[in-house]
């Protein structure tokens, strides 16, 4: 270890014990902040710079943590951040009196404290708190990273969200519109009369989508477990019970790598209702993004990187076949079966396994040509029935469904089916996927006898769609990477 470092970490320990030995000082003299219990908040910090016309002059009360602060002898300056930002405080010992004057000067950056005050502006016209009483509420006693620095290694912030959400405030905007985002969601599907429900995180069968679980035990049942990997099959069980619009927004875990797109848990939103199909899911979802970017972000023209994304403008809509014809010029409408597929496949260096049928090799067709284009919104439609086990076939043409995927910044958006409510061809379907999984594919969908049972009661026709709320956010809120839209994304153990 360098003797740089060795400075750096006693100058730390140095500050911390400095730091403990103020908080014994504090307890000593029978100034415990920790023995406080509450304090009385009448204003946030935005609310009075916002409305500082009608507030000026009058006494409120803020509380958050001190970010930055100068004494200069007998007045002092301390800046002061809450949920909804930063304010001034103009702190004199003639107005708090000498001794906790004397306290404050002690407070250290990080400390949480409660001040009441009067509402004025500087006469560098910074809108200020001119402070009659002022509270420690909390001692901390770690270090804050450098002002000017910041936190700025992602490994730390992710690991530290805490840290990470006290000194970047534009960390804190963004989970503040995660939480304004799926209100707004959830404000949509209710005005259409969807109703919301729960369904169980703990499975018997891991069924809905193309994912390995995590798998667990139940001690007292002697049985083992998932994690769900998706909402599907419960909420169309719902649907059969005569529930007609259903949704529910939770937690997914699947059992897959990490990426600036994947987290092995996220957030997932499906919705299911009676009576319409996959085109009226696309009229939905084209609604629900033009409604929640108009709500939370005033507008519906946004920018992401340094793409300029319109949504107010219809979404196109296009066949797999189509945009695979568009951009690889490839043809799988002239493409007679599986042999001449992997033929082309093999022309156009695209790999594949064995096991892959003719729409399995479009599909791939599909990720290596077309999605790169997909800046745009753009509804993948007719999904090959290969990839598609949970959707009804296209009337006259077996071979494709009526699927789509939402695709915007290149990114899968959204999944939606017109679905498949035939018991019949849902049991071929499950047992093909089963195949799959005898031959390897660990992602395979399994057989539900449960749920054919329920679709043998009776699903009406049915349109159904998911959403990922994470992508949303990284959309709404111009965020690269998927952690950095979750509050405490999944991170490997260091050992210690």
């Amino acid at each position: 270890m360098s003797d740089e470092r060795i400075q750096s970490e006693q100058e730390i320990n140095e500050l911390l014990k400095i730091k403990r030995d103020k908080l014994l000082n504090l307890q000593e003299s029978g100034k415990d902040p920790f023995q406080i219990m509450k304090f009385h908040v009448t204003h946030h910090s935005k609310d009075i710079i916002n409305n500082f016309e009608e507030l000026e002059g009058k006494t409120i009360s803020i509380a958050g943590r001190i970010m930055t602060k100068r004494v200069m002898g007998k007045a002092s300056f301390c800046n002061v951040r809450d949920i909804k930002g930063d304010i001034q405080s103009y702190v004199r010992r003639d107005e708090i009196g000498e001794e906790s004057y004397a306290d404050f000067k002690k407070y250290d950056m990080g400390d949480i404290v409660g001040i009441e005050g009067e509402v004025f502006r500087t006469n560098t016209g910074e809108i200020s708190i001119k402070a009659k009483t002022v509270t420690l509420l909390t001692k901390s006693l770690q270090i804050l990273p450098e002002k000017y620095h910041g936190l700025k290694d992602t490994d730390t912030r992710y690991r530290q969200r805490y840290v990470d959400l006290i000194v970047n405030p534009e960390v804190r905007d963004t989970f503040v519109k995660r939480s304004q985002i799926i209100r707004e969601i959830r404000n949509y599907l209710d005005s259409k009369e969807f109703m919301e429900v729960e369904t169980p995180v703990l499975v018997t069968n891991a069924g809905g989508a193309a994912a390995r679980p995590f798998n667990t035990h139940h001690n007292a049942l002697d049985e083992d477990l998932h994690l769900r990997i998706s909402l599907e099959l419960y909420l169309k069980r719902l649907i059969v019970g005569g529930l007609e619009r259903v949704y529910e927004i939770g937690r997914v875990f699947r059992n897959e790598g990490l990426s600036v797109r994947h987290n092995p848990e996220f957030t997932l939103l499906e919705l299911y209702q009676a009576y319409t199909d996959y085109e009226g899911m696309m009229d939905l979802v084209e609604d629900l993004f033009r409604q929640v970017s108009q709500k939370v972000l005033g507008t519906t023209t946004i920018t992401y990187g340094d793409v300029e994304i319109d949504l107010s403008k219809p979404f196109e809509r296009i066949s797999m076949v189509d945009a695979v014809k568009k951009y690889a010029n490839v043809d799988f409408d002239a493409v007679a079966d599986e042999a001449a597929a992997k033929a082309l496949a093999d022309q156009h260096h695209i790999e594949y396994e064995d096991r892959h049928k003719k729409g399995d090799i479009l599909n791939l067709f599909f990720e290596t040509y077309v999605e790169e284009h997909l800046d745009q919104p753009t509804f993948i439609t007719s999904h090959p029935i290969e990839i598609s086990p949970l959707a009804k076939k296209i009337p006259g043409n077996p071979d494709y469904t009526e699927r789509f995927e939402l695709f915007i910044t290149k990114r899968e958006f959204a999944n939606a089916f017109s679905e498949l409510n035939d018991p019949l061809d849902q049991r071929e379907r499950f047992e093909a996927q089963e195949a799959l999984r005898a031959a390897g594919d660990e992602e395979a969908n399994q057989l539900d006898e449960d749920f054919l049972n329920a679709l043998e009661y009776g699903m009406p026709p049915t349109g159904g769609i998911g959403i990922g709320i994470d992508r949303f956010v990284m959309l709404l809120t111009n965020s690269s990477a998927i952690r950095d839209v979750l509050l405490f994304p999944t991170m490997k153990t260091i050992e210690k």
